[in-house]
Order: C-alpha cells, then sequence, then structure tokens
C-alpha cells in the first residue's frame, strides 16, 4: 500500500518533534517545564493541521483530476 504524500510528510514531522524533544528538553534549563511542554503540544498540534491541510488539498486535486477526466471523456463522445 501507497503511503500519501500528506500522511509521510506528517509523519516524517512527527518523528522529527519527537526526537528533537527528546534529545533538547532534558537538557535545556532555561525555561520552565511548563514552557517545554507547551512547546511540544503546539509543534503537535502544528503537524496536525498540517496534515489535516495537505489531506484536504490532495482530496481537492484528486476531485479536479476526475471532474477533468469526465469532461475529456464527454467532450470525446461529442467529436466522435
Amino acid at each position: 500500500m501507497k503511503i500519501k504524500k500528506s500522511t509521510g510528510l506528517a509523519l516524517a514531522l512527527l518523528i522529527y518533534v519527537s526526537a528533537t524533544a527528546a534529545y533538547f528538553l532534558p537538557r535545556n534549563t532555561e525555561i520552565s517545564n511548563t514552557e517545554k511542554y507547551v512547546t511540544v503540544a503546539a509543534s503537535y498540534v502544528i503537524v496536525f493541521v498540517l496534515w489535516l491541510v495537505l489531506r484536504k488539498k490532495e482530496e481537492l486535486q484528486r476531485k479536479r483530476r476526475e471532474e477533468g477526466r469526465k469532461a475529456d471523456s464527454i467532450d470525446n463522445s461529442f467529436k466522435n
């Protein structure tokens, strides 16, 4: 099964955010724990919103392609 571009990109960003959080959060002593967790949570929300937007964009592209194919088949039927 092929992974959609939106899912692959969101998954890659999710792994990146998780890895950087796991590496940098314990080492950062300049900000409070609350700020650390809010930053990570906001990053996860941004990745989720990006995934939703990309899925919607893919769906619209798919619909346009299908409508274009239908229009082409109708045009071809009139030409013959």
